[in-house]
Order: structure tokens, then C-alpha cells, then sequence
């Protein structure tokens, strides 16, 4: 039986769907009560609804974290030692699809979601935690940021390294830092980014055993968390691979993303 993550307040960002309300539903189920944020406010009050239904406490945060005002309300929140929060879920996220040499404001707000809010986020957790000698830090990153295919490929890779940094600066101080790498997950979040274009249908992976792993291992404390055996492989492949066989690979998935995009139109 796997040892439960100790604490009894979980703080889940983008949890209004996929992943993070998979977080959310799961941490529920181990007696946790829950912070949720995300833009889509009904969708929160939906969940928060299901998860009382389990004798949960639910707060509902909205919040847009490509907002810095919001950005700063969550961490105020995270901050509050009246009312600690255990575990912190960085999960918020969507793909872009802008070639990296567009000019494009959806490049600011993509690192606003995807790089600033959560290392601001984390720094506020982790101070509280680190007083307190216990917490959990979870970065949602993916196994796209091992490869160069665009400028979504760009910021999960920056996750990759910031949580090991992050990690590295915790040891010691009782908080654990787990970085999760998932694959590809039959999510509305690839519904949004173009559906399933280029990605062979055996490489698609259920969201239950993706989160269920992810607790595991965060519960070990272990740094790096990649889901089901054929990722694990994936991921070993692609980051001891030459660069150029990565690139190439990368630019492959592309390729076949235009042209089922063309054949769509």
C-alpha cells in the first residue's frame, strides 16, 4: 500500500477540468479539503459541489493567472498561515500553436500561465512549508518539453528545469517537489489544441492513472514523475537521444499537425 501524503488542505490550479480536477477528485478521496482556481467559475462551483458531496471543505478561488492581480490574491492565499495549505498543485496550463517567430501577445500570456504564475505560486507555498517542516509541491510539466516543437514545447521545458531547481533548493527542509511528466491524456485540453492531430492512438493514457501515479510518487518524495511504463520508456529515449534524432522527431509530429489541420479546413 503506497504512504498517504500528510497534510489536510490541497490548493489545485486549472482545476476546472482534465487534469487538475482529476487532482482535485483524487485528493478529496484522501481526505483532503480543497482550494480550487480556475477562470471558469461554474465549473468550479460544479466540482466543488461533488466534492462536498465526500465531507469535503471546498473554497472556490477564481481567479485568471495570466492576471497578475489574481496571481497575487492566490499567493496571498497559499501565504496565509492562519490558514496553511499542505499541497500545492501547479497544474493551470493550455498549448499555443503560434510559430515561434509570429509576433504574438499570446506568447506573453502563455508564460504567464505557464511559467510565471506557478513559480510565483510555489515561492509563497513553499514559504509557509518550509516553516512549517512539511508540504508538497506538484509542477505539472509534459513530456512535450523534451522535445522543440514550439513555443508550448519551450515553456514546459523551462518547467523541467525550475522544478528540479526548486527541489534541489527544498531538500532538507521537509517540503517534497514533484515534477510530473505525463504524455499525451485524453483531456479537454488537447480537445482545445487541436484534438489528437499527429499523435498515434496507442499513446493516449487516461487521466485516473496518470494523477493516481503522480500522488504516489509524490508521496515518496521522488523528484520526477512519469506515468505508465510506455512513457517512462518515451521519456529515457528522448532525453538520452542526439539532439538531432529529437529534433527530427519533433519536427515529424509538426509536419503531421499541419497537414491534418490543412486536410480539416
Amino acid at each position: 500500500m503506497s504512504r498517504p501524503l500528510p497534510g489536510k488542505v490541497a490548493l489545485v490550479t486549472g482545476a476546472s477540468s482534465g487534469l487538475g480536477a482529476e487532482f482535485a477528485r483524487q485528493l478529496g478521496a484522501r481526505g483532503f479539503d480543497l482550494i480550487l482556481v480556475a477562470r471558469r467559475v461554474e465549473r468550479l462551483e460544479e466540482l466543488a459541489g461533488e466534492l462536498k458531496g465526500l465531507g469535503r471543505e471546498v473554497e472556490v478561488l477564481p481567479a485568471d493567472l495570466a492576471d497578475r492581480d489574481d496571481v497575487d490574491r492566490v499567493a496571498a492565499r497559499l501565504a496565509d498561515d492562519a490558514r496553511p495549505v499542505d499541497v500545492l498543485v501547479n497544474n493551470a496550463g493550455y498549448a499555443w500553436r503560434t510559430p515561434v517567430t509570429t509576433p504574438d501577445p499570446g506568447h506573453d500570456r502563455l508564460y504567464d500561465v505557464t511559467q510565471r504564475a506557478p513559480m510565483v505560486l510555489a515561492a509563497a507555498a513553499a514559504a509557509g512549508m518550509s516553516a512549517r517542516r512539511r508540504g508538497t509541491i506538484i509542477n505539472v510539466s509534459s513530456l512535450t518539453g523534451l522535445l522543440t516543437s514550439g513555443v508550448y514545447a519551450a515553456s514546459r521545458s523551462w518547467m523541467i528545469t525550475y522544478s528540479q531547481a526548486l527541489a534541489l533548493e527544498m531538500k532538507d527542509t521537509g517540503v517534497g517537489v514533484t515534477l510530473l511528466l505525463p504524455g499525451w491524456i485524453r483531456t479537454e485540453f488537447h480537445d482545445k489544441a487541436g484534438g489528437r492531430r499527429g499523435i498515434p492512438g496507442p499513446l493516449w493514457v487516461d487521466v485516473e492513472p496518470v494523477v493516481r501515479i503522480c500522488l504516489r510518487d509524490a508521496a515518496a518524495h521522488r523528484v520526477v514523475s512519469v506515468p505508465t511504463t510506455r512513457y517512462r520508456v518515451i521519456g529515457s529515449f528522448l532525453r538520452h537521444a542526439p539532439r538531432g534524432i529529437v529534433r527530427a522527431i519533433s519536427a515529424e509530429i509538426m509536419g503531421r499537425r499541419r497537414a491534418e489541420a490543412i486536410g480539416r479546413r
